[in-house]
Parts: C-alpha cells; structure tokens; sequence
C-alpha cells in the first residue's frame, strides 16, 4: 500500500526527527547509511518533502535537511501524499481503473477497511509523534 519511496522518505525523516534541528542541519550522506538507503535516492525524496514544505533545508557550506517545530508537526500522511500522490492509498489493490463500493473487485471489501485504517493513522500521527516513541523506547528504528 505504500511504495518503497515513501518508506525511504518516513525514514529519512523520522532521521532527520532524532537528529536535526534548527541549528543542527544533516546533509544527506550523513543520513543515507544509517537508514541504509541509496544517497541519490534518498536526496531526491528529501529534496521532494521541502519542496512540498515538509522538511526545511538550507544550501551552503553549513547547509542541510533539518526539521523545524512546524515540519515536526505534520501528520505522517504529508510524506506518504508527497511521495506517492494523493490516490495510491485509496487505489484498487488489483489496480483496476474502476473500483468502488458500486463496482468493487474481488478484493476491494478484504483490504478496504485496512486501507481507511492505515489512512486514518497516517492522519492522526505525527513525525514528532513517532520520534517521541522511538526516543521513548516504544518502537524501535535501526538509526
């Protein structure tokens, strides 16, 4: 349900969530090996989140991807919205252009519930959220 970019993106930031800050930027080499994804890659997603005003940058010798107090407050939804468009989580599992509750596929009643329930988290969690559970021992993510 999500792809493999935006994966790579949740991870990146949540990188950024434990590590940057205003003050303390993070250039994406010193972020590609401990999340163990490919530096170009990896500075194409983040480049994507600020352009779309999730994450903040700055260029320069001092330069870097940092989270400021309102990137750390956007629902993990934006990153997955920014990544993958806004209809991939709500597209057919078998990909079929037309699928709904008047014309569903074979699969669209088995995963639909789960689809409103991983939209509905992504909605109500934040980054922040997310990096207090990991700095509280909650989940675990190998940074």
């Amino acid at each position: 349900m999500i792809s493999t970019s935006s994966k790579y993106a949740i991870k990146g930031v949540l990188y950024l969530a434990m590590y940057s800050h205003e003050t303390k930027k993070i250039m994406v080499k010193d972020i590609c090996k401990p999340i163990n994804v490919p530096q170009a890659y990896l500075a194409k997603l983040l480049q994507e989140l600020s352009r779309q005003h999730i994450v903040s940058s700055t260029r320069g010798p001092k330069g870097g991807f940092y989270l400021s107090g309102k990137d750390r407050c956007q629902p993990l939804i934006n990153i997955v919205n920014a990544i993958d468009g806004h209809k991939r989580l709500k597209s057919c599992m078998l990909s079929l252009k037309t699928c709904d509750l008047n014309k569903p596929c074979p699969m669209h009643k088995l995963f639909s519930p789960a689809k409103a329930n991983l939209i509905k988290s992504l909605e109500n969690k934040t980054i922040n959220d997310i990096a207090k559970d990991i700095a509280n021992g909650i989940s675990f993510l190998p940074l």
